[in-house]
This record gives C-alpha cells, sequence and structure tokens, in this order.
C-alpha cells in the first residue's frame, strides 16, 4: 500500500452508498464485539506471513495489497457494523486506512486498535502499545482497556480541491533528508526509536559541520500561513527569510526515543520550525528535543507553536508518515477525533 510519492489524484475514491449503508447496532452485555481487521502482508513486522482467520465469525479479515482496495474492504466493515477497526501494519497502513475511511465513516468511526507491525510505529509509541501487542490483546482492551482520543492532521492539496490524506507526522527541509537517511538505517537493522536516534545524530553532525549550501542546513523554501487569516509566520533573521531549514508538525503528544520538538506543548495542532540556525544554536538542539532549554529559543531561529490550521507552500518534497509528497501549496487542519484502544 505504498508508492514511492504519494500522488493525491490517484487517492481512492469511497462508493458514498457503501457509506451510507453503515449500520453499528449497539452490543448486548457480554456479546462479542464485531471486528474489522485490515492487514497488511507488505508491513516489516508482519513478513508476508498469513493472518490467523480462524479466530472467531465475529473478526472479519481483509488483505488488501494497494490503496484502492482499501475503501471496498471499509465499506464492507461499515456495512457490518464492526465495533472495532484493528489496523495492522506501520504508520504508513495507519495513514492509508485513516485517509480512504473519511469518505465511509466521516465523523462516526469505530473505536480503532493498532498492532504496530511497520518499520515505524510512531502512533502506537504514543498510545502506549506494547510491541508484542496481538489482536486478541486488542479485542480485550475494546471493553477492559482504556481510550486514547486524538485527531490526525488532514492535508489537502489547494490545486486539487476534495483530495485530503490524514496522517500523524509531517516534516519538510531536513525532515525529508532524515526520513531519506532512515531508509538507510532500516536497511542496517535500525527501526522505531532506535531509527530516530540514528538519523537524529547523523542529522545533527551533518548541520555542525557542512556548510550553509549543504542541503542539512539549506532546508527548503517554503512559506507557512498560520490560523485561518493565513497569517505569515515569524522569521527570527537567520539565514534566508524564504527558507526553513526543518519544519515538523504533529497532533501526537508522545514521540519516539522520548524527544519532544513542542516544547510545553502537548494537545492539539503543534508546529516546530527551524530557520536557516548558526552552528552555536545547532549544538542547543538536544537541550531544546529534551526540555531542558525553553528560554529565547524563538530569537535564536527555533519556533515552537498550537495552531487550528496552517498553510504550507512548498517548493520541495515533503514527509507524512514516512512517505514524500510533491511541493505545492496544501493546507493542513484537524481532523475528526478517534478513540484509539488502549491496554
Amino acid at each position: 500500500m505504498a508508492t514511492s510519492i504519494y500522488e493525491f489524484a490517484q487517492i481512492p475514491r469511497a462508493d458514498p452508498v457503501g457509506a451510507r449503508a453503515r449500520v453499528r447496532p449497539i452490543r448486548d452485555a457480554g456479546q462479542a464485539p464485531t471486528v474489522g481487521v485490515i492487514y497488511n502482508p507488505r508491513s516489516h513486522r508482519n513478513l508476508g506471513a498469513d493472518f490467523d482467520c480462524g479466530l472467531c465469525p465475529h473478526v472479519h479479515i481483509a488483505q488488501p495489497r494497494e490503496r484502492g482496495q482499501l475503501p471496498v474492504a471499509l465499506a464492507d466493515f461499515a456495512a457490518k457494523g464492526i465495533d472495532l477497526l484493528v489496523i495492522n501494519g506501520g504508520d504508513g497502513t495507519v495513514r492509508d486506512v485513516l485517509t480512504c475511511g473519511q469518505a465511509i465513516f466521516g465523523d462516526d468511526w469505530p473505536a480503532i486498535a493498532v498492532l504496530p507491525k511497520g518499520k515505524t510505529n510512531a502512533l502506537t509509541v504514543d498510545l502506549g502499545v506494547p510491541d508484542d501487542w496481538t489482536l486478541q490483546d486488542a479485542i480485550d482492551a475494546l471493553d477492559h482497556g482504556s481510550r486514547v482520543h486524538r485527531r490526525p492532521m488532514t492535508v489537502a492539496r489547494i490545486e486539487e480541491p476534495g483530495s485530503r490524506v490524514a496522517g500523524f507526522i509531517l516534516g519538510a527541509g531536513a525532515f525529508t533528508k532524515a526520513t531519506q537517511a532512515g531508509q538507510s538505517a532500516h536497511k542496517l537493522g535500525a527501526f522505531d526509536s532506535m531509527v530516530v536516534a540514528v538519523t537524529g545524530l547523523w542529522a545533527l553532525l551533518q548541520s555542525l559541520f557542512a556548510t550553509r549550501s549543504n542541503p542539512w542546513r539549506q532546508g527548503a523554501r517554503m512559506r507557512i500561513g498560520l490560523g485561518a487569516a493565513d497569517a505569515p509566520m515569524a522569521h527570527s533573521g537567520h539565514g534566508d527569510p524564504a527558507m526553513r531549514q526543518l519544519l515538523f508538525a504533529s497532533t501526537l503528544e508522545r514521540l519516539p526515543a522520548g524527544i519532544n520538538p513542542f516544547g510545553a506543548l502537548r494537545s492539539g495542532l503543534k508546529l516546530a520550525a527551524i530557520d536557516q540556525i548558526s552552528r552555536r544554536t545547532t549544538a542547543l538542539i538536544p537541550l531544546v528535543l529534551t526540555g531542558r532549554l525553553r528560554n529565547g529559543l524563538r530569537e535564536r531561529g527555533i519556533h515552537q507553536l498550537a495552531a487550528t490550521q496552517f498553510s504550507l507552500a512548498i517548493e520541495d518534497q515533503f514527509i507524512l508518515d514516512g512517505e514524500a509528497f510533491p511541493a505545492g501549496h496544501y493546507r493542513i487542519e484537524q481532523g475528526p477525533e478517534l478513540a484509539f484502544v488502549a491496554p
């Protein structure tokens, strides 16, 4: 369920008839829940293995091998009135399921559980889901576990109105370079928090010792507009005001490796943007990410803020949940509040 560059024109469209057919009856006490499982056999930890389809008649499993098959599977789950949607895969699988499910579930999603089976599983870190969580664990947690509420970001390309992608982590500039470096780290056996640490260290070294013309320090040409008024984000005056060395946005509250790029901000849509900062300020980044340096950041070229929405006009690729998206003009908002099942 992945391609090299995500094209908005290729987002699968859901059949609106399937959406209208959705019925979710109220369960009686002690009645087994109806469960729909999106199983990605290509996810890293699934390794193409067959999923156990004989758990019980109330568990319905779909194994879409491309994005175009997802709306059909989700519409079928909606028609069955599922109580729990289980996503068996990594962050990219979550992004594709949430994207394709927008037209089907709208603002009335079933409870969602995520089994961390991908190369990166940032969402399950935030949810507090252990690496060895099973389908049965997720089903048991529906009635006996906890609920964590999160709103994914929705990213709409202004040049193609009506197409929206949903996800939890967006980055640009040096973040794009770090994601490419992360693919190499995957090949060396680094995953999840380890790959965050490895690529973060590499990005720091590049920024410390590279020249201003190096892509790690140069970043990307972009314009960020905040809120409904689309007010331009402030710039510190360090480097080219048309460039940002890095942009990072998320609605998650806990990130892998314990990093905290947003300072005291926790809930909602949060942004961290870095201008073309000096090497001296670059050396302070670890203190910023661990929350030990919070004062005078904006003057140094490090911006941490929350926004109801923002626009991004960018001349380079950006990353959403591990996948590259093309240059263009985008609007980023918060999607519906989703209830995730956790231990």
